[in-house]
């Protein structure tokens, strides 16, 4: 039983003990610590990542489990998305109109913006949204539930805690994820035409015929199968991370800001990669 002096004491020889260590070791020490560290995280994450697909595959599925999550994901997401894509296409045609009208391509503008929308910057910008609503959620409930004990009571109880914790939070994330996309391309769309008609008198209708008009399958189908590996890797990453915390309540704040930065970080590698493959492929 720990009284307050022998927890100061502690907390006290333990800053000893990591300014004794800093002063000691050498860089190039702490370099490969640190480097051995993340080799291992790796590892673990590879592994995580394995045998959560593998339940994917195994009987019974968690269809109650997986349709509450799948609304927690898109449903609850609604609200955030819609204002940040109306609001994205309204400023980009504003942005743009006046630049185009001065080489004498205003008409180019709806197209150009939807393009743009549709490709890059509605997949990037909604996952973005995503990962910080949604995987903050997710990193800060697993944790909390490894911190109470209560995954380990499920473990204790027979029931698979993966398959029943994880399994449905990736797969809710990665078909939640897309949906939302498409939606949030066509609420950008509205406020792509809303913006337009600040100067231009134009039927919504008319609008829509010439934004899609230089769009191709070609350019929709990769930007959307991205989609699904953004939703993967969120979910992927987030219940990682909340999952094998084991910090207390600190390890809650850390596995939330960590799902979120991972998650967002592997949105612009997945993009990079996507990017690549379709001009090698296209």
């Amino acid at each position: 039983m720990y009284t307050e002096k022998n927890t100061n004491e502690k907390s006290f020889v333990s800053i000893l003990d990591i300014i004794k260590v800093a002063q000691t070791d050498k860089p190039i020490d702490m370099l490969k610590r640190h480097f051995k560290y993340h080799l291992i995280d790796i590892a673990e994450f590879a592994q995580f990542t394995a045998l959560s697909i593998r339940y994917i595959f195994r009987k019974p599925f968690e269809g109650a489990e997986f349709m509450r999550q799948s609304f927690e994901a898109g449903y609850r997401s609604f609200g955030l998305v819609s204002i940040t894509a109306f609001i994205m296409g309204l400023v980009l045609t504003i942005q743009t109109r006046p630049v185009m009208t001065e080489f004498g391509a205003e008409s180019w503008v709806p197209s150009m913006v939807f393009l743009s929308v549709v490709i890059e910057i509605g997949p990037v910008i909604t996952a973005l949204i995503f990962a910080g609503k949604v995987g903050s959620r997710i990193g800060a409930e697993l944790s909390s539930m490894r911190v109470s004990e209560q995954i380990d009571a499920m473990e204790v109880s027979g029931v698979y805690p993966i398959k029943f914790l994880v399994v449905t939070r990736v797969l809710a994330t990665t078909l939640m994820l897309p949906l939302l996309v498409l939606y949030a391309d066509f609420i950008a769309l509205i406020g792509s035409y809303i913006g337009f008609t600040f100067h231009n008198n134009i039927t919504l209708w008319l609008y829509i015929r010439e934004a899609f008009e230089e769009m191709y399958f070609k350019d929709f189908i990769p930007a959307f199968i991205k989609c699904f590996v953004f939703g993967f890797f969120i979910g992927i990453l987030s219940c990682y991370k909340g999952y094998t915390t084991n910090k207390g309540a600190e390890g809650v704040g850390i596995a939330t800001n960590s799902a979120v930065i991972l998650s967002s970080l592997s949105i612009f590698i997945v993009d990079l990669i996507a990017v690549q493959i379709t001009q090698i492929i296209i």
